[in-house]
This record gives C-alpha cells, sequence and structure tokens, in this order.
C-alpha cells in the first residue's frame, strides 16, 4: 500500500493538473444532461423530474410522472463518468496534502475517504438505472450525495482555505444535506421532486469544478505547512 501510494504522489509532483483537470472534467455531467433532456417529448421538468429520470431505461409511469428518455445510455454512462472523477480525482488531489501537518493530513484523508465513496455511489446510480434494481440505486444516490456532502464538511472546517471557498464549502454541504433529508421525506415545498434533488445533489458537482480550479492554482503540497494560500 505505501508502495502504491508513493508511485502516487510522484505522478502528482510530475504531473499536478492531472487531478485538478479530472475534477474539473465533471462539468461534462451538466452537459450530459442538456444533451439527454434536449430529446423528450413531452418535454423534460426540471421541477417534476428527478436527474435519474433521465438514465430510466423504459417509457412510462414512473413514481408518478411519465419518464421517457430516449437517451438514457449516455445519462447512465455519464453517472459512471461522474463517479470516476470523484475517485479517481480525490484520490490525486489528496496527494497534495500528504506531506502536511497530522491534523490537515487526517481530514484530508477523511474529507476525500468520503469523496471516493460517494464516486462509488454515483457509479451505483448509473450501473442499476432507477427502474432496475431500485434499492441499489437508492443506495447509490445516498452515498453520492449525502456521504459527498459530509466529505466536503470535513474539507472546509479543517484545511486552511481561503475564507470565500471555505464558506462556499460549509454552506452549501449543509444545504445538500438538508435537501437530501427533504428529498427522501418527499418534502418539496413547491419547488418538485426534480427541484429539491438538484438542490442536494447540484452543489457538490460544482464544488468538485471549484476546489479543481483553486488546486490547479495553488498547491498546497507545495505551500508551508498550515499557510492560506490566496
Amino acid at each position: 500500500m505505501a508502495v502504491t501510494r508513493s508511485k502516487t504522489k510522484t505522478f502528482t509532483d510530475h504531473h499536478p493538473w492531472v487531478g485538478p483537470l479530472v475534477f474539473m472534467s465533471s462539468g461534462l455531467y451538466f452537459l450530459a444532461q442538456i444533451v439527454v433532456g434536449w430529446v423528450w417529448h413531452p418535454p423534460y421538468s426540471v421541477i417534476k423530474n428527478t436527474i435519474s429520470d433521465l438514465g430510466n431505461t423504459a417509457c412510462g409511469r414512473y413514481g408518478g410522472r411519465y419518464v421517457c428518455s430516449p437517451r438514457h445510455d449516455l445519462m447512465d454512462a455519464a453517472f459512471i463518468f461522474l463517479g470516476l472523477v470523484m475517485s479517481v480525482g480525490s484520490l490525486l488531489i489528496y496527494q497534495e496534502f500528504t506531506e502536511k501537518e497530522q491534523r490537515e493530513r487526517v481530514a484530508a484523508l477523511i474529507g476525500f475517504i468520503c469523496m471516493a465513496i460517494a464516486g462509488v455511489g454515483a457509479i451505483f446510480v448509473g450501473a442499476f438505472p432507477e427502474n432496475t434494481v431500485h434499492v441499489m440505486h437508492i443506495i447509490g444516490a445516498g452515498l453520492a450525495i449525502g456521504v459527498g456532502s459530509l466529505g466536503i464538511l470535513v474539507l472546509g472546517f479543517a484545511l486552511p482555505l481561503p475564507e470565500g471557498l471555505r464558506s462556499f464549502m460549509l454552506f452549501f454541504a449543509t444545504l445538500s444535506l438538508t435537501a437530501i433529508v427533504l428529498f427522501a421525506s418527499s418534502r418539496y415545498f413547491g419547488i418538485g421532486p426534480g427541484g429539491m434533488e438538484r438542490i442536494a445533489a447540484y452543489p457538490e458537482t460544482v464544488w468538485l469544478i471549484r476546489f479543481g480550479i483553486y488546486i490547479s492554482r495553488n498547491h498546497p503540497g507545495t505551500a508551508t505547512s498550515g499557510a492560506v494560500v490566496n
């Protein structure tokens, strides 16, 4: 295990841009939703329809709403792609913190392990569309959003980050956790299941992009331990 970490650290030292680029590539997940939802008839609704509806493999009534996603294969592939981005990107970016002081290193380890587990959850979402093995799909969604948001909270509380980025992480991770509980409880407050699910899910992907940009410009692994890089 130590050898594997050493090789990974060596790779990221020589190619520090790869981890951030992997995180930033999660923006393709948003593009996939537009491309898949574009061909729905009747039109796809971001309020009435959930994100998972885009990956539903059958046409008909599902969960009290009409679902028919001709490009469901693309959406399910996008879920799996996002999961790989979260897991692989976490492994690579964690290397930025392996030589920091113990508190920061442990916090980074916990936070990025949570994000990697969330990535496995996103892979489950794509591998088990909502109309197939529903239990696995729900478990995957819970891991992807819930565990991922917890990871962002840990990183936000413990790492020496610019205050703007820290505030963003703490606020939106808390918002995501609240929204996923409300979504699971079928409490939508007028914005429908699709709207509530997006409040729960989207901040995490936006964070991947923003944190990737931050790391691409500021490499904590080369900064003085404990210093905040602006």
